[in-house]
């Protein structure tokens, strides 16, 4: 019996990751002004446009986006033979960022936006958990405890299968 994979691809708008950093970066630093932290130090915590902010952003993105496909590589369809440390022409160029998965072909279609949501949030925090490496290490770990999460709800969404029909006969 011939093997029959379903191909699933999940696409991923780098503006779009981009700016959910930095919101995120930005509402943290307000909270952290309204909870009593110093306007600098809070200011410091809010990621910009600008070219030194940008480019680790940018840096700490496709260091997650490598990370996810390392591990995500079981049911990953890339045939990538080389490697430089280069950041990603689509990470660069605001392009998009895509992840080919070959899977069973009793995989259960329903976990296909959950999948995406998931990888969104596990890239973002892996670049926030980054970030905040830098700029304030207090709220590092909230976001690299919470990639962790978005990590299992990605590895859920992939290991779901559909149950299988009875055969009729006539």
């Amino acid at each position: 019996m011939a093997e029959s994979k379903k191909t699933l691809t999940v696409t991923q708008q780098v503006k779009e990751l981009i700016y959910d950093i930095q919101n995120k970066a930005y509402l943290t630093g307000q909270a952290r002004e309204a909870g009593g932290m110093g306007y600098q130090a809070a200011s410091n915590m809010q990621a910009s446009d600008d070219d030194e902010n940008s480019y680790q952003i940018r840096r700490s993105l496709a260091n997650a986006f490598s990370s996810l496909k390392s591990l995500l590589g079981e049911y990953l369809n890339e045939d990538k033979t080389t490697s430089d440390n280069l950041v990603n022409k689509e990470i660069d160029n605001d392009g998009e960022l895509s992840l080919e998965f070959l899977l069973p072909s009793n995989y259960n279609n329903a976990s296909a936006d959950s999948l995406g949501n998931g990888i969104h949030a596990y890239l973002v925090d892996m670049a926030l958990g980054d970030w905040f490496t830098i700029t304030n290490k207090e709220d590092a770990q909230t976001y690299i405890a919470h990639s962790a999460v978005s990590l299992e709800t990605v590895k859920r969404a992939l290991y779901k299968r559909s149950r299988p029909e009875r055969p009729t006969y006539e």
